[in-house]
C-alpha cells in the first residue's frame, strides 16, 4: 500500500505509549494497532484530528504516500 503510516515514530518523539495515546483519543489499543501497523482499511477524520491534537502534531507528521515501483525489470 503506498499510504505508510508513521505513528510509531511521532510516538516515539512525544515519548508516548499506544496505550496511553488510545485512552485518551478513546479508542481500543487494538484499533491503534491495527492503525499503526498499516492495516486499517480506512481513518475517520475526527480520530486522525485526536491524534494529531495529543501528538502535537500534523496529519502529515502520521501519513505519507509512496509511490508504488513501476519497474518489470
Amino acid at each position: 500500500m503506498p499510504i505508510i503510516i508513521n505513528l510509531d515514530v511521532m510516538l516515539a518523539k512525544r515519548k508516548m505509549r499506544s496505550n496511553e495515546l488510545a485512552a485518551r483519543i478513546g479508542i481500543t489499543e487494538q484499533n491503534l494497532s491495527v492503525l499503526k501497523n498499516g492495516r486499517a482499511k480506512a481513518v475517520k477524520l475526527a480520530t486522525l484530528e485526536s491524534i494529531c491534537k495529543h501528538l502535537d502534531c500534523q496529519p502529515g507528521d502520521i501519513l505519507e504516500y509512496v509511490a508504488e515501483s513501476t519497474d518489470t525489470e
